[in-house]
């Protein structure tokens, strides 16, 4: 995570549910064929939870849960709604540039990304961005599945749940 001064304020939870509920396609950009790596969790899960059409670009892979993996954004054959991002943070403007290129209405920096020159060049570019938030997590929070990564039992209590 990069160490600047957070200056950038971001949206709110209801402005984070609307633009979920108004995405219909997400690009996951740095796209891993690693279970062990977040971005292929938060793959799987929305193939499995989610009503997105998801997209993987790597360009270095071919193939991640029997789907194609782009190179780029601009080869998509769709523009994704939005551009969950998995990558470093030097890296991140210039994924921020090319989701500007290809008409992405969303950027959004995973768990951890913070990177303001990034969102600047978004919402210079006419984007949303969120950023330091997982799509997955905030997906199943908005949608009641965080019971799926064992995040919420349903009880809320304080006192441990007696079993028979």
């Amino acid at each position: 995570m990069s160490t600047e001064t957070r200056t950038w304020t971001g949206p709110s939870a209801p402005e984070r549910l609307n633009t979920l509920r108004s995405t219909e396609s997400i690009a996951i950009v740095g796209a891993s064929n690693k279970p062990s790596r977040a971005s292929y969790f938060v793959a799987t899960y929305l193939q499995s939870s989610s009503p997105y059409r998801v997209y993987f670009i790597n360009p270095v892979l071919d193939e991640i849960l029997g789907q194609p993996v782009y190179p780029s954004l601009a080869e998509l054959p769709e523009t994704p709604d939005l551009v969950d991002v998995f990558r470093k943070d030097g890296d991140l403007p210039d994924v921020a540039r090319d989701a500007v290129d290809v008409g992405a209405k969303t950027l959004w920096l995973q768990l951890g990304s913070w990177n303001e020159e990034a969102a600047g060049i978004a919402e210079d570019g006419g984007l949303d961005v969120v950023m330091d938030r997982c799509v997955k997590i905030e997906h199943a929070r908005f949608h009641g599945g965080l019971h799926l990564a064992g995040f919420n039992t349903g009880v809320i209590s304080s006192k441990r749940q007696v079993l028979a």
